[in-house]
């Protein structure tokens, strides 16, 4: 499970592929393709810029929501929002040698999504960002101390990757509160130079 994701932004500055091939080359190997309201064949055009790129180093490639793109793309799984297919579904439609996360704002979302057979948990925000529609209620610091806390107590061991408007001064506090790791779109393609920022990231 790597320590940094980065889902896929698009910018004036910069295309999908392009954010991709910023955060691989300042050495992330977990990429999330994020492409809200994007036509089914802009996705399966874009996964396939991107999946050569992250097999040349080893990266992790996963789509964001659509299940039935997994299989065609070669994606190594998906990441699931609240209002996408639930996850026991898309573990019966994938199997159990892709990777499924989902996203969560509450101890309870995590509890109903282990018990669905997540991978991971995509948790957040941490702080508001203009890239989520619809926000769940800021977690902040006191929030992910909470729930990995709650986690313990329960016996669920699952991967959990802060989300949400994090800045590169955020990540040693995050990471305090006992979260496997974090993910970062903007601050990252906001940088004067992305590579660099994401290098910064990867080795704090």
């Amino acid at each position: 499970m790597a320590h940094v994701q980065f889902i896929t932004h698009t910018s004036a500055r910069y295309t999908y592929a392009d954010s991709a091939r910023l955060a691989l080359a300042g050495g992330c190997r977990w990429i999330q393709l994020r492409m809200k309201d994007a036509q089914r064949e802009e996705i399966i055009a874009t996964a396939a810029e991107i999946l050569p790129l992250c097999r040349e180093v080893g990266a992790t490639f996963i789509l964001d929501d659509h299940v039935e793109l997994v299989e065609l793309t070669g994606a190594d799984g998906v990441h699931l929002g609240k209002n996408d297919m639930p996850i026991a579904e898309a573990r019966r439609q994938l199997g159990c040698n892709k990777i499924i996360g989902g996203t969560a704002n509450t101890f309870e979302d995590i509890l109903a999504h282990a018990e669905a057979g997540a991978d991971y948990i995509g948790c957040g925000p941490f702080r508001f960002t203009t890239t989520k529609k619809n926000l769940s209620p800021i977690l902040g610091l006191e929030g992910y101390a909470r729930i990995v806390e709650q986690m313990r107590q329960n016996n669920i061991s699952l991967p959990i990757v802060a989300i949400g408007g994090i800045a590169f001064e955020d990540i040693p506090a995050i990471l305090q509160t006992g979260v496997t790791g974090i993910a970062l779109s903007g601050s990252v393609l906001r940088a004067d130079d992305p590579i660099a920022e994401m290098r910064r990231i990867v080795e704090l």
